[in-house]
C-alpha cells in the first residue's frame, strides 16, 4: 500500500527553487528516513506531507489527494512534530500528551473517558508514566522527545511525519528516540516518515531510505541500497568506506 504519492512536485520561495519536479511513491508501514545535504529539501518536503507548506504538483496520502482531505479528518490520520517544537513553559506533562486529542472533541469538548484510556495508553507506550506530574521544561532532551511522541500517540494517528527528532540528542538518547519510534511502527502497524542527518542511523532503523540532492530525489530504497560507496559519495559528495559491525549493521565512516 501506498502511504504518500508525490508527482511533479516542486516548492519555490523568491529566486529559489527547494524542491524540484519529484515524483516518487513512499510505502505504508514502514518506517521512512529522508537523508541529504543541509539545504537538500528534506524538512520542506516533510511540511508538504504535513499540508505545513504550499508546492505545486500532485501529492495524495492513503489514495486521496491532500487537498481534499477535511482538516479534522487528516489530524486524525496524521501526526507531525516539527523540528522546533513549541513551548511548553508551565505544562504538565499529562497536561502535554493530553492535546493529543483534541482532534477528537476540539478546543471547548469535554474530556471523556475514551480520551482519558488514549492518554493513558499512549504515556504508557513511550514510557513516560513516572513523569505524568512534571513539567515539561524539567525533562531532559530525551525525556522531552518521549513525552512528546506520546502526544502524537494519543492522537492516534497512523501516520507520524518527524523533523529532525534527535538533532539536539546525545548518542544514547537518539538510539532511545529511534528505538522507541521502530516500536511504535512494529507494533501498532503505523507509519513513520522522519527527517534524519546521521546516515547511520538512518539505515540501522529505518526500512526504506529517500536521499535528497539539491531539490532532487538522488536515491530512493532499501538501507542495503543505501549503504554503497558509490551511493553515498553520490548523495554527499564524500568518499566513505562500509564497515561490518559484530551485530552485522554496515556503519558508514569518512574515508
Amino acid at each position: 500500500m501506498t502511504l504518500f504519492a508525490l508527482r511533479n512536485l516542486s516548492v519555490d520561495v523568491p529566486g529559489r527553487r527547494l524542491l524540484d519536479n519529484i515524483s516518487l511513491d513512499l510505502p505504508a508501514g514502514r518506517m521512512i528516513a529522508l537523508i541529504g545535504h543541509n539545504g537538500s529539501g528534506k524538512s520542506t518536503l516533510l511540511k508538504v506531507l504535513a499540508r505545513q507548506g504550499a508546492a505545486s504538483g500532485q501529492v495524495s496520502f492513503e489514495g486521496r489527494s491532500l487537498s481534499d482531505w477535511r482538516a479534522r479528518d487528516h489530524a486524525r490520520r496524521l501526526a507531525f512534530l516539527p523540528q522546533t517544537l513549541p513551548p511548553a513553559e508551565g505544562m504538565l506533562v499529562r497536561e502535554l500528551v493530553a492535546l493529543g486529542r483534541y482532534p477528537w472533541h476540539g478546543a471547548l469538548g469535554r474530556v471523556t473517558d475514551a480520551d482519558r484510556t488514549a492518554i493513558a495508553r499512549a504515556m504508557a507506550e513511550c514510557g513516560v508514566e513516572a513523569f505524568a506530574e512534571r513539567l515539561v521544561d524539567s525533562l531532559s532532551g530525551g525525556e522531552r522527545q518521549r513525552v512528546w511522541l506520546a502526544m502524537m500517540v494519543a492522537q492516534a494517528a497512523q501516520t507520524l511525519l518527524l523533523d529532525e527528532p534527535i538533532s539536539a540528542l546525545d548518542i544514547a538518547h537518539q538510539v532511545e528516540v529511534l528505538s522507541l519510534v521502530r516500536r511504535m511502527c512494529i507494533n501498532a502497524s503505523r507509519s513513520a516518515v522522519i527527517v534524519l542527518h546521521e546516515v547511520n542511523m538512518a539505515a540501522r532503523f529505518c526500512d526504506h531510505i529517500v536521499a535528497l540532492k539539491s531539490g532532487r530525489v538522488a536515491m530512493q530504497g532499501s538501507p542495503a541500497e543505501l549503504m554503497r560507496p558509490e551511493t553515498l559519495q553520490d548523495i554527499y559528495g564524500l568518499r566513505m568506506d562500509i564497515l561490518t559491525r559484530p551485530d552485522g549493521h554496515p556503519v558508514a565512516v569518512a574515508a
